[in-house]
């Protein structure tokens, strides 16, 4: 069944509608006729059963039928704190971290960041990452959407894993893999911090720094990996560890 975003605001008119490309792709590039089923998700965790009731060129009115399934969101938070990559390596980054049940993403610059946009690039980066979300939202059937948050820098980075139960960063030169964590704590708001550098990677001094304010640095394995495989790799590992990849987490 397909799956379509309606916002909160949306979702109370009466009925509910969807205005504007997400109508005109459900109407002139979909075809959908009025009577058939869908899904909508509005954002929050919840999703509904509806029907199409109506629809013009850029407007589409549903009939709410009931409450869909339960939200498919994560077994327990993990947080992605990413260097900032270049732009199709970081669009590709957020639909994939969306994909996995990631719960927060943060972007940030470090020493060898080769992307570092003025705030005006970063405000429309940051518009295209939540188009991003959604349409990732709607083909992988997640109810709550990557949150992304502000452009900020390392070292405010390393004050903000303060906030965190585990707090790691993954190195290139560290041999030591990820040490088996003890078990989380399911009421803990921000359990775990992962940080990944830029294509250039840490410099020591950035390790360094990192170390003395508590992160555990560790390896991805033998081989060097892209800086986008680096992440997906890290989100893959404490997703199984931490998250909804292994049925019970670490209970």
């Amino acid at each position: 069944m397909r799956r379509f975003f309606i916002s909160p605001e949306e979702l109370k008119e009466n009925p509910p509608a969807i205005s504007g490309p997400e109508a005109t792709h459900i109407t002139a590039v979909l075809r959908m006729k009025v009577g058939q089923r869908v899904t909508l998700f509005d954002g929050t965790g919840r999703d509904y059963d509806a029907a199409i009731l109506s629809m013009s060129k850029k407007r589409v009115v549903f009939r709410i039928l009931g409450q869909g399934s339960f939200p498919v969101k994560p077994f327990a938070p993990v947080t992605i704190a990413q260097a900032l990559l270049k732009d199709g390596k970081m669009d590709l980054l957020v639909r994939q971290l969306t994909e996995l049940g990631i719960f927060e993403l943060l972007p940030f610059s470090s020493e060898r960041s080769v992307a570092n946009p003025d705030p005006a690039r970063m405000a429309t980066r940051r518009n295209r990452w939540e188009k991003i979300v959604l349409e990732a939202l709607k083909q992988c059937g997640r109810n709550i959407p990557l949150h992304i948050g502000s452009y900020t820098s390392f070292p405010e980075i390393l004050v903000l894993g303060n906030q965190f139960v585990h707090k790691i960063l993954f190195w290139e030169k560290e041999e030591t893999p990820l040490q088996f964590p003890s078990p989380p704590f399911q009421d803990e708001p921000r359990l775990v911090l992962a940080v990944l550098g830029p294509e250039g990677g840490f410099s020591d001094r950035e390790v360094s720094c990192a170390r003395e304010y508590g992160f555990v640095t560790a390896s991805l394995g033998p081989r060097i990996l892209k800086a986008e495989t680096a992440a997906v790799a890290a989100s893959a590992i404490l997703q199984y560890l931490f998250g909804d990849l292994f049925p019970q987490g670490l209970s």
